[in-house]
């Protein structure tokens, strides 16, 4: 059995990238996924999240104000105080999923999908992050093509208004530096894939590594 993380910052195309790692039969889950839906009214997070930042983060709907979250944690720099709520539980989910897999399957690949694998690491919210891991796949881009995937994500195929694709494009150039730049991250990490061109070439890199992960 093996535990692998797959991290990658924003626009990076880790989850393109997870899609092709699962058509290979390898067990993905997403951390943003289980967020989310630890962060549905109702949930422990989401109490936590009330009460640490204020009702204002509570839309009319009850369910949490997400942009407006994501202005606390990227322009008003409180994405550690953030991290610190909701990782811990996202992990606690997370090794249950990684426990059934394993009961099922002892030769299992199991990936978690995580923007913030060292992030959360070197923040100390989650300590020993790193080490949940046998092997860490990351998935890198040019910042320029990680915004574009940015914007063409938020934009759905429109045309954004000057003013909104400016608005956007600060938004993700804060994120990014909230993020460990990749250049320090392919050092500590066990394999790269090139996701800035062609996704044949990025097909291609997932077979190798797939490859190797299967090798005893």
């Amino acid at each position: 059995m093996l535990r692998v993380g797959l991290t990658g910052g924003l626009g990076s195309g880790k989850s393109t990238v997870a899609q092709m790692f699962a058509a290979h039969g390898v067990h993905v889950i997403s951390a943003d996924e289980v967020g989310r839906k630890l962060m549905q009214p109702g949930e422990a997070v989401y109490q936590r999240i009330v009460d640490h930042f204020g009702p204002e983060v509570v839309s009319s709907d009850g369910t949490l104000n997400r942009p407006l979250l994501a202005d606390l944690a990227f322009r008003q720099g409180k994405l550690d105080e953030l991290n610190r709520i909701v990782h811990p539980p996202v992990i606690v989910a997370q090794e249950a999923w990684i426990d059934d897999v394993f009961a099922q399957d002892l030769d299992a690949i199991a990936m978690i999908e995580s923007a913030l694998i060292f992030e959360a690491g070197d923040s100390g919210s989650v300590p020993g992050w790193r080490d949940r891991f046998d092997r860490v796949v990351l998935v890198i881009a040019p910042d320029e093509v990680k915004i574009q995937r940015f914007l063409d994500r938020l934009s759905a195929g429109t045309q954004l208004e000057p003013e909104r694709r400016t608005q956007l494009e600060r938004d993700a150039r804060a994120r990014l530096a909230q993020q460990i730049p990749d250049s320090k991250k392919i050092p500590r990490s066990d394999y790269v894939i090139d996701n800035g061109g062609a996704l044949e070439k990025t097909q291609q890199q997932v077979d190798e590594v797939f490859a190797s992960l299967r090798q005893p």
